[in-house]
């Protein structure tokens, strides 16, 4: 709730939420292509964030506008999961499975870590 003379609650320091077509732009981001922006010409990337449910979260700023957007990243599957594990255990490259071209993934505290899409895989052997 908003305090003193204010009658709305302070702006987010973060991006507006890039909703509409997140899916299409969700694969397009995985694959490194460039995304559209809502104002006109593309979002360029300037952090990943990884969330503590274990998605991830993408801020990109738009070209044309200086706006920014979040692109909310779902958490990894079971299924995904369980490839990473089988890739540690067979002493592998550990890969993220989303992205195009394979980006290794970097430990994090106690976590494995996508850089490019912020997902939490697991953790290191």
């Amino acid at each position: 709730m908003p305090s003193g003379w204010h009658t709305q609650d302070p702006a987010s320091s973060e991006g507006l939420p890039l909703k509409k077509g997140a899916k299409a732009l969700l694969e397009a981001y995985y694959r490194g292509g460039h995304l559209p922006s809502p104002m006109g010409g593309f979002l360029d990337p300037l952090r990943v964030r990884t969330e503590s449910d274990g998605s991830g979260t993408v801020l990109f700023e738009c070209s044309a506008s200086s706006l920014r957007y979040e692109l909310r990243v779902p958490k990894a599957s079971r299924d995904e999961k369980a490839a990473v594990k089988a890739a540690q255990e067979a002493d592998e490259p550990v890969v993220c499975p989303r992205c195009e071209p394979a980006r290794r993934l970097r430990r994090a505290g106690t976590h494995l870590v996508c850089p490019r899409c912020g997902v939490r895989y697991g953790k290191p052997s």
